[in-house]
């Protein structure tokens, strides 16, 4: 029974940390080399009708060579709640941040999500600003700010049951 215990507390932590990494937002420095607008359908709708969305996409590369892509669009309202309106500015930023292999601009990409090349899922894109230089360090102060609260809260509740365990025993 204490495997199965620890086992099921093992995988709720597990399953928190990885929706955590998703949504949390991550910054990467990047080249940028330029942007793209791909037609995406949908399938078929009440009836029968199909759902045609064009979606745009940040290609970039890494300092050390490895290509990154994001894709660039809005949250709206929905979950994330990044409420991301401006698709189509950061598309301009991003084209007007590009540069070449010879003369680098590197760029901060601040973005949520994963890049699984199984499935075609691609980070998105949130904002992009001017870096210092390759080697810039970037700390991720939001989710670092979030995963101590999170802590803190459940530790905070966890210490609250076991006083209230205590005193129902007594």
């Amino acid at each position: 029974m204490r495997t199965a215990k620890w086992t099921l507390i093992t995988l709720v932590v597990l399953a928190v940390a990885g929706f955590l990494h998703w949504s949390l937002p991550g910054r990467d420095v990047v080249r940028i080399l330029g942007t793209e607008v791909q037609r995406r359908t949908e399938g078929s709708g009440p009836e029968g009708q199909v759902r045609v969305t064009d979606v745009r996409f940040i290609k970039a590369v890494s300092p050390d060579g490895d290509p990154r892509v994001y894709r660039n669009e809005d949250t709206g309202w929905g979950w994330p709640p990044y409420f991301k309106f401006n698709s189509a500015n950061l598309a301009a930023v991003a084209d007007d941040a590009r540069s070449a292999e010879d003369d680098p601009r590197w760029m901060v990409v601040r973005h949520y999500g994963w890049r699984i090349q199984m499935i075609s899922a691609f980070p998105n894109a949130l904002s992009i600003r001017p870096a210092t230089g390759p080697d810039q360090l970037l700390i991720p102060w939001t989710a670092i700010v979030v995963v101590v609260l999170l802590v803190g809260g459940v530790g905070y509740l966890w210490l609250r049951v076991r006083r209230w365990l205590a005193r129902r025993r007594a």
